[in-house]
């Protein structure tokens, strides 16, 4: 008689908080300078895939337009919110779009405090 085992999977539940935060770009003009920006974080790691780019993080990591915009080569402003969705596919962790950049946080806490800090004293209290 023939016995078989079967293999144990490399696909395993865990619940343990990451603390990272992540986006995936579209692999074309625009998604790669985001990326080579963003590479320059410490904290931020640049997964080049065939049809995307992953660009995640531990911690906190800010899409700052303005520097965006110049490393396109193009005029302050141009790349907004607006810009930023467009190449976005996907995105893991909070996401906070402001004004002048978008931020991402792997941690809830950390993202609501960042929040809490912006409201009134008395929208916060």
């Amino acid at each position: 008689m023939t016995s078989f085992k079967t293999s144990e999977s490399p696909f395993k539940v865990n619940n343990t908080a990451s603390n990272m935060a992540g986006v995936t770009l579209m692999n074309n003009q625009v998604g790669v300078i985001v990326a080579e920006v963003m590479d320059r974080q410490d904290n931020v790691t640049i997964t080049h895939l065939p049809s995307m780019i992953r660009v995640d993080c531990v911690g906190r990591m800010d899409f700052v337009y303005d520097e965006i915009s110049e490393a396109l080569g193009e005029e302050e402003g141009f790349y907004d919110a607006s810009e930023f969705e467009e190449n976005m596919s996907t995105h893991y962790g909070k996401m906070i779009h402001m004004d002048d950049r978008t931020v991402m946080f792997g941690n809830l806490e950390e993202a609501a405090e960042f929040i809490g800090d912006m409201l009134p004293p008395e929208v916060s209290a």
